[in-house]
């Protein structure tokens, strides 16, 4: 039998082992690469954003689709514009509010939910054929205090429309950078 601090020692062995071996296998997603393949950050600078056109003007849920196409840019570019497109991204949504809390004396709502859900395909310019496509979802609630004051429904329904859209953007950019790094 083998004591207990050789087991120790056989297994410490083992772990470093396996670690040195996969050691190289692992490499941040925004790391530069040396052997001449562009960036993540790049890839997704390729990323053409064109605007959600599929609601009416002026309406509540074009200013949500300009918002998840600002917040997406801004995750994908940063402070720069993109360089040339290689890839097109359009996006679809549709929204949804449900009561969550009625004030028993008035009947009216105190809390609800505001909800986004997104369809997403990226098109390859060059062939004009869709990559990846996918759907998101972001549900986020909100109260409304003083149910009688409408500037504060108003505006409590407009910062949970902009937390909705900024979970969206994210969504949407964690799933691109996962495809531009392992190519599925």
């Amino acid at each position: 039998m083998l004591s207990a601090r050789i087991r120790i020692a056989l297994r410490l062995v083992a772990v470093a082992a396996l670690a040195a071996v996969t050691a190289g296998c692992f490499q941040p997603m925004y790391a530069e690469r040396t052997d001449g393949t562009p960036a993540l950050r790049e890839k997704l600078m390729g990323v053409e954003l064109p605007p959600i056109t599929d609601k009416p003007n002026a309406s509540r849920e074009a200013r949500i689709g300009v918002e998840v196409r600002n917040a997406l840019a801004f995750k994908l570019y940063g402070n720069a514009t993109g360089m040339p497109p290689t890839h097109r991204l359009v996006i679809r949504f549709t929204t949804s509010r449900s009561s969550l809390m009625l004030d028993p004396n008035t009947a009216l709502p105190t809390g609800e939910n505001f909800g986004i859900d997104a369809q997403y395909n990226l098109v390859e310019i060059a062939s004009n054929k869709s990559v990846m496509t996918g759907s998101t979802f972001s549900r986020v609630s909100y109260d409304m205090p003083g149910s009688y004051q409408r500037f504060t429904r108003t505006r409590a329904l407009r910062d949970a429309e902009d937390r909705a859209a900024q979970e969206i953007a994210e969504n949407i950019n964690t799933r691109l950078a996962s495809f531009f790094t392992a190519g599925t």
